[in-house]
């Protein structure tokens, strides 16, 4: 997943990083309402971690204009107001989930797949393409009821491909997608993944469109 954080407590800010970068995740971070509603118009998030208090623009704020442009990336809200009302005013604002503070990390990161699987998953934990099927909860690929071994970038690049099936997904958005911004990767990287995956599942599982892109039907 490519995780987009709007948080200005530092410590919090770093373990959240940090711990998300530990499982593999792609992690962008914003310390101001203002800088985290930019990034969270302008690029493609799988979750949005927004903390209420912020400088600048409070996160209901930021929460309530996001989804005013069309954003529709799934939000969980962290914050220390913990009432029952703050939680319906951080829900009916657009928030997917809310988690008070202080919180474990486990939790987070349990609700986080939650989010991710009912927003781009479109709430199935399972999908069987022909002879193929892919567990998104155990993350298991099998072919013909055969696990398949797959490389973290080849399963990450899968997951995409399908939460975006029937859509062509272009080198660009693969790249945001699974890199950090900060990493170099040499333009033929995407294409041998997709070679991998091909030869591994099905010559005509990923199909492409010159200069355009890759799709799942």
């Amino acid at each position: 997943m490519k995780i987009l954080i709007i948080e200005d407590d530092e410590a919090i800010l770093n373990m959240l990083k940090k711990g998300l970068e530990d499982e593999d995740f792609v992690v962008d971070i914003a310390t101001n309402g203002e800088d985290g509603e930019y990034l969270a118009s302008m690029n493609n998030y799988d979750v949005i971690i927004l903390d209420w208090m912020l400088p600048n623009k409070d996160g209901i704020e930021v929460l309530k204009d996001i989804r005013k442009k069309g954003v529709l990336t799934p939000v969980l809200m962290l914050t220390a107001k913990d009432t029952t009302d703050n939680k319906i005013e951080g829900l009916n604002s657009g928030a997917d989930d809310y988690l008070p503070k202080p919180f474990s990390f486990d939790e987070l990161l349990a609700r986080l797949n939650a989010i991710y699987r009912r927003s781009a998953l479109k709430g199935s934990n399972k999908i069987i393409i022909d002879n193929i099927e892919i567990d998104f909860d155990s993350k298991i690929v099998k072919k013909d009821g055969k696990i398949v071994d797959l490389t973290a970038k080849e399963y990450e690049l899968l997951e995409f491909l399908l939460a975006n099936r029937g859509s062509v997904v272009s080198a660009e958005m693969i790249q945001e997608q699974l890199w950090n911004s900060e990493e170099f990767i040499s333009s033929n990287v995407i294409q041998v993944i997709v070679y991998r995956l091909r030869n591994k599942l099905s010559k005509n599982l990923i199909k492409s469109k010159r200069n355009l892109g890759y799709f799942i039907e």
